[in-house]
């Protein structure tokens, strides 16, 4: 039973429904519905696909969702971006007409295909390679170019389509002096409406009421006669099932597109559904959400659809309308079916430039300045990846766009663990705490030890300049300074260890030790000591192993003179500090630890010393 409820979440909700809950499922569903029909039709305009296309896309998949999506909140549905993605990978394919149409719905079943892999094989954490950053850009970007794209419906003007942003701004301006005056105020018209409605009257259908109006004003201003653009003829007939014809060719040509669309599409409809599940404290479960967006699109694909994913605005307006349950969705398919059966006649003389204007409206809120805001105030160098991924994608286009925004994601976090975060440490008076120098001013240290510790993994990415930060905590700034004899690492913050940062480990300590410096290690994790182990330095090391950074400085003050300056920290020349009371086990191993010495001799490498009876042979225990 519980795999079942696993793959169709629907039967963990359904079979308990709250009947106080179906009038807010109700609200929402005809909200959202009301809603969807004209963005629906719009985004099917944008993607390139006849108006009723776009219905489509918002029935059967809406129901597909429903049932195997864990979200109660997330409405699904054609989108902008993937509407855009859509027709930036068809237009220079396919020729429009009836293979544009069986183009399209093979997308979004091969989509499908891609989410219902990834969620099969649990591997949501892919989309990960995408950074929020990086997608506050990306999104930025492809709402400017989605808005320069609907300049043309907005002016009346024809404008070929082009692969990059700034041709197709070129086009526009040139083509201004085409312009069709009725064409032009009727779609300023129409976005003033939608604008004042949405500041003004929040809850009202803003689309809904834009699209009446203007196909009044259409009708009985005699505009088409006049040269207004329709949207013309919609079939009144619902969604039936049809394969899509499969062409190799074009499924090669198609499956970069697809994992793009996948990608971006997941991002937008994971982030939506987290923030909604967080406010009402319920869990979603990304690959669950995988699952249920790739049956939305397989069915969009059979049922005449295109690629579909989870939306911001009608999300937020699902959730303000007061759905509880998925139940708002299955009632939202049910007004967008009725509108096709019963009241497409009455949309035939809707104008483009009405339908231009709402996804104008619907995507001048992905531009985000406040989160851009926030993001820098949170970590100033993530703009560098935010910064990438806008120009990218305004100079390049939306495909090539996300490509460099997803390398540019990974580049920023190589430069970020090539150069870890490091920090010279002293001990907090009373305490056997050692914290950073520069944040704890108060914080003493002791003549001839250095200890550093480094937090992040070390591995090939960052062992050169991890190496030269340790050589470097070793040199005195100063010539007056006294010289730095030992070098005690702590390593809470080293959570792995590759190879080639044990070579690393392996050559500093061969290096330290030819300066007369020792190499102390403290605090080691479990994964990093059996790293260690199979490479032999563990072993090599011997008692220079410590469980804490506290117990390395008294392993080392306890074999060495006390010089005057030691005395006012509290530690006299045995070693013994006797300001607290040290932990009663470290005592006692340090009292049966072999004396202090250097234990990397001459040799080429500290591995071909013999096994020590090290007294840290307690800390292999993980």
């Amino acid at each position: 039973m519980a795999w079942i409820v696993r793959l169709l979440p629907i039967v963990s909700w359904a079979t308990r429904y709250d009947r106080s809950d179906l009038r807010f499922d109700a609200a929402a569903g005809l909200t959202v519905g009301a809603m969807l029909v004209p963005q629906a039709m719009a985004y099917a305009l944008l993607a390139g696909l006849p108006p009723q296309v776009g219905l489509y896309a918002a029935t059967i998949p809406v129901i597909a969702y429903a049932l195997f999506g864990s979200s109660r909140q997330l409405a699904v549905g054609p989108v902008a971006i993937v509407s855009l993605l859509t027709a930036t990978a068809l237009a220079p394919l396919v020729e429009q007409g009836d293979g544009y149409l069986a183009a399209a719905a093979l997308l979004a079943v091969m989509v499908g295909v891609v989410h219902l892999v990834l969620g099969a094989g649990r591997l949501g954490f892919l989309v990960n390679f995408l950074s929020h950053s990086v997608l506050v850009g990306f999104t930025a970007a492809a709402a400017i170019i989605i808005g320069f794209s609907q300049a043309k419906h907005l002016f009346g003007i024809s404008v070929d389509r082009t692969d990059h942003f700034y041709e197709t701004v070129l086009a526009v301006v040139r083509g201004l002096d085409a312009t069709h005056a009725p064409t032009l105020v009727l779609g300023m018209a129409a976005l003033g409406g939608l604008f004042g409605l949405k500041r003004w009257l929040p809850g009202a259908p803003a689309a809904l009421i834009v699209v009446v109006g203007s196909v009044l004003a259409v009708e009985l201003l005699g505009l088409e006669e006049r040269g207004v653009r329709v949207v013309g003829d919609i079939p009144d007939s619902l969604p039936v099932f049809a394969f899509p014809s499969i062409d190799g060719s074009l499924v090669g040509s198609l499956v970069g597109t697809a994992l793009v669309i996948t990608l971006v599409g997941f991002m937008e409809s994971i982030a939506v559904a987290k923030t909604y599940a967080r406010r009402h404290r319920y869990d979603v479960d990304p690959n669950a959400e995988l699952v249920g967006l790739g049956a939305a699109n397989v069915a969009a694909g059979l049922f005449g659809g295109y690629p579909v994913t989870g939306g911001f605005s009608r999300t937020a307006v699902n959730d303000t309308a007061g759905a509880r349950t998925p139940l708002a969705s299955l009632i939202t398919a049910g007004v967008v079916l009725a509108t096709i059966a019963f009241l497409t006649p009455y949309l035939s003389s809707l104008p483009n430039a009405a339908l231009g204007a709402i996804i104008i409206v619907a995507v001048v809120g992905l531009i985000d300045v406040a989160e851009m805001r926030h993001i820098a105030s949170v970590k100033r160098s993530d703009l560098i990846g935010l910064s990438i991924a806008f120009f990218a994608t305004l100079v390049l286009g939306i495909e090539l766009g996300i490509a460099v925004a997803v390398v540019a994601s990974m580049l920023v976090v190589f430069a970020r663990m090539s150069m870890p975060h490091t920090a010279r440490l002293g001990r907090v008076a009373g305490t056997t705490s050692y914290r950073n120098l520069d944040r704890f001013p108060e914080a003493t240290t002791l003549d001839g030890i250095a200890v550093v510790r480094i937090d992040a993994a070390i591995s090939f990415v960052n062992a050169v300049n991890v190496k030269r930060l340790l050589l470097s905590a070793t040199e005195s700034e100063v010539e007056s300074d006294p010289a730095v004899d030992v070098l005690v690492l702590d390593a809470s913050g080293v959570n792995d260890l590759d190879a080639t940062g044990a070579e690393m480990v392996n050559d500093v300590a061969i290096e330290l030790a030819e300066r007369g410096v020792d190499l102390h290690l403290a605090d080691v994790k479990g994964p990093v000591r059996d790293v260690l182990r199979r490479a032999g330095i563990w072993e090599a090391l011997g008692d220079r192993i410590h469980a804490c950074t506290h117990e390395a400085v008294l392993a080392v003050t306890e074999h060495r003179p006390a010089p005057s300056d030691q005395r006012r920290f509290g530690i006299d020349e045995r070693g013994v500090d006797h300001r607290e009371a040290a932990d009663q086990h470290s005592r006692h191993r340090l009292a049966t630890a072999h004396p202090h010495t250097s234990a990397i001799p001459d040799t080429p490498d500290i591995r071909d010393i013999p096994d020590s009876p090290a007294n840290s042979e307690e800390l292999t225990r993980s």
